[in-house]
């Protein structure tokens, strides 16, 4: 884990709503995408339902501010899962400047080889935002399939939600084995694909 080394204070948007309402998070710099508030407003509504003292897990985290929007919302506790070290420290200070760091977990590592070896014992969670960087679409594809293969109760909760961001124009399959699409929202140049599994949907 890394401390704020090299980060440039760049704006990462604010927390929208719940304890931590209003606070400014900051950005690790150059190449990350923060959320947008209509895009993490419209995102939370859809999740509330099932947010509140469950589990969240924040993939290719970023700023944090998917996770910490969770825990502010009510989330009992939250896993940010980031591979770049600037990153870390932002999401780390911006858990500070929240409060919400006693029901956090950074983890500095690769989002899919970290699903295969911590993954099930990490989860199930409830929730699960996966924000790969649009540079790197295969990352989208192998980070599905270690969710599909951990199966229902093991890395995602058989009644949990699947939400993946991504480029606007970029086609995300509608079936991912065991996981089916449920809904798909575009803001801009970014969408966001909702995933249950598939017989949770048929049920």
């Amino acid at each position: 884990m890394s401390g704020g080394s090299g980060m440039t204070g760049a704006s990462a948007g604010r927390v929208i709503a719940g304890t931590a309402r209003g606070i400014r998070l900051i950005g690790p710099g150059e190449g990350t995408r923060p959320l947008g508030d209509r895009l993490k407003q419209s995102l939370f509504a859809i999740l509330e339902p099932q947010l509140r003292d469950r589990a969240f897990l924040d993939l290719f985290a970023g700023s944090g501010a998917a996770g910490i929007e969770a825990l502010s919302r009510g989330a009992s506790r939250a896993v940010l899962v980031e591979r770049d070290p600037h990153a870390v420290g932002a999401i780390v200070a911006n858990l500070a400047a929240t409060g919400l760091a006693d029901r956090a977990t950074v983890v500095r590592a690769e989002a899919v080889a970290w699903l295969d070896a911590k993954g099930r014992s990490a989860g199930p969670f409830a929730n699960l935002f996966l924000d790969p960087p649009y540079t790197e679409p295969d990352l989208l594809v192998t980070s599905l399939a270690a969710i599909v293969a951990a199966g229902p109760e093991g890395i995602v909760a058989r009644d949990g939600l699947v939400v993946v961001k991504h480029f606007g124009g970029q086609t995300v399959g509608a079936g991912v084995s065991l996981l089916q699409s449920v809904r798909r929202e575009r803001f801009g140049d970014s969408a966001l694909t909702f995933y249950r599994w598939a017989d949770e949907v048929d049920a």
